[in-house]
């Protein structure tokens, strides 16, 4: 993900660093042609987000597997403290939001946004009238599905 993340920020600049461009043309000559280490590219996020201001957008982290997510917002921190200007913007559901704000020192703000019942009930309405096999449905499954689903959902 964090690769990932430095080929982004690395697009939004004018010029690749040489450094950059040397870490990788270095790590094709080893075995396998892996790209760098978790380190190396931290360093590299670290410097090219502390050229031009950088927003580092992260959704759904709580579907990442916890001992990554711990390596992500680990290094999130340390690009975080060497690029203050670095703003980071994380969505998970609230079962992470103390680990978040441990990992990233405090130095955020916690935002729970949940769904309106009316809001669920709507967009299943819709979901439902466009079902491309409406015979498939009685009203009894229609009702249930109705019922079932928005309450399932405001206790995510």
């Amino acid at each position: 993900m964090l690769g990932t993340l430095l080929r982004q920020v690395v697009g939004g600049l004018e010029e690749v660093p040489e450094e950059i461009v040397q870490a990788y043309k270095d790590q094709k000559q080893v075995i396998d042609g892996r790209g760098p280490r978790l380190a190396d590219i931290v360093r590299m996020l670290q410097n090219t987000a502390s050229m031009k201001r950088t927003f580092i957008c992260i959704d759904a982290l709580d579907e990442c597997v916890a001992r990554h997510r711990v390596e992500i917002l680990d290094s999130l921190n340390q690009i975080q403290r060497v690029s203050p200007g670095t703003r980071i913007f994380v969505t998970g559901r609230p079962h992470i939001e103390a680990e978040v704000g441990k990992r990233l020192s405090g130095r955020g703000t916690a935002l729970r946004i949940t769904p309106r019942r009316h809001d669920i009930i709507s967009y299943l309405h819709r979901r439902l009238d466009r079902d491309i096999r409406p015979d498939a449905m009685d009203s009894s499954l229609k009702a249930d599905i109705l019922k079932k689903i928005p309450e399932d959902v405001s206790e995510m």
